[in-house]
């Protein structure tokens, strides 16, 4: 199939016979769109090590080709000059085949067939750019005129480039990439240890009614600290693709419960809206978080001091419901106050499941001392 596609080349360009396939309106213009995260990790995926689009830029990459990807969208056609029809499955090898033509590649949108070859891209010319050589230009003004993926294979630097409407995205080669998931993985597990280390010693202090704004700030700051980290190289472990699969694993059992736990402390020692303290939480930069003063001051605090402890976290740890949780504490605001509330229990969960908070509590206290 291979040297089917090569003859089929050769004689095209001896025979110097292209088909135009230009539609005579325009493309509009759209170039202020913005990409969601959600869309770029999802261009991410497709492009990530195990794909037939990545193996085949892979291949141009080695074969020490340059090449310019589109993938087509309503808006793109307009854009294409001359060129041939190809419409085949695509495949690494008959991509790396056709990078060998100067002009761009057009894929199917559902990236399963190349649709043309040796095309021209003609963009707006008014459209801002940043880049320099006539590849790239075209590759960014055409990914934010049309809103669609231009990939740009660089044959001079041997290095991918990824447009998508306002967007330019350098494509790490594996190894890197492996390397630098690899060390940011190892300072979240330390991060994770320092984690648990202060969830077990506010544990310790709130199973016996005593809480500790010190303690909750530590917790809440490692917590933060984890979940920044992770948000930074999530796009990484997804570019890895099927290369990355135990990275991820372990990936997932670092952040397992921490976005719950800094949560459920925070809730129980924010004097501000629960709302207002999170959204101050998630805009906090790493210089931020690493002042715990900051985080003190996001709860609404100016000190540490003794505050009652609301029980959130700890209630969260047994059989109750959110909904429960909520009833409780609005009638009784303390935790200390609950197991001298054993007739208000009964009238809110009835007195099989208050006799059963109680026992759960006391479990707790024996289990949580213990750690």
């Amino acid at each position: 199939m291979e040297t089917e596609i090569t003859e089929n080349i050769e004689k095209i360009e001896k025979k110097e016979v292209q088909q135009t396939i230009v539609p005579p309106k325009a493309a509009p213009v759209i170039e202020n769109l913005k990409a969601s995260e959600e869309e770029f990790i999802g261009i991410l995926k497709v492009l990530s090590p195990g794909t037939n689009l990545r193996s085949g830029l892979d291949g141009i990459l080695r074969a020490k080709k340059g090449a310019l990807i589109v993938v087509e969208n309503e808006f793109l056609t307009p854009l294409l000059d001359g060129g041939f029809k190809i419409n085949c499955r695509l495949t690494p090898q008959k991509l790396v085949e056709l990078s060998k033509m100067d002009g761009a590649i057009a894929l199917s949108s559902d990236l399963k067939r190349i649709s043309f070859a040796n095309v021209l891209l003609t963009p707006d010319s008014k459209i801002r750019t940043a880049e320099t050589g006539t590849k790239h230009k075209a590759a960014e003004r055409t990914a934010k005129q049309t809103g669609t993926i231009v990939v740009a294979v660089s044959e001079r630097k041997n290095e991918v480039n990824i447009f998508y409407k306002n967007i330019k995205y350098h494509l790490k080669e594996t190894d890197e990439l492996l390397r630098k998931v690899n060390e940011h993985v190892q300072i979240l597990e330390k991060q994770r240890e320092l984690f648990e280390n202060y969830v077990g010693k506010l544990n310790k202090l709130e199973i016996k009614n005593n809480s500790s704004l010190f303690h909750a700030v530590n917790v809440i700051q490692k917590g933060m600290m984890i979940q920044k980290i992770a948000h930074d190289i999530k796009r990484n472990i997804i570019e890895l693709g099927t290369e990355g699969i135990l990275l991820k694993t372990r990936f997932k059992e670092i952040l397992s419960d921490v976005e719950r736990e800094t949560h459920l402390v925070a809730k129980d020692y924010t004097s501000l809206n629960l709302k207002r303290s999170k959204a101050l939480l998630d805009a906090m930069t790493y210089d931020d978080i690493l002042d715990k003063e900051n985080i003190l001051s996001v709860l609404g605090h100016s000190e540490y001091k003794k505050i009652p402890l609301k029980g959130w976290r700890i209630l969260s740890k047994t059989f109750l419901q959110e909904e429960e949780i909520a009833l409780i504490l609005k009638e009784i605001n303390e935790f200390e106050k609950i197991p001298a509330s054993k007739e208000l229990l009964a009238s809110m969960l009835g007195n099989e499941r208050a006799n059963m908070l109680h026992e759960e509590i006391e479990r707790l206290k024996l289990v949580l001392s213990s750690q």
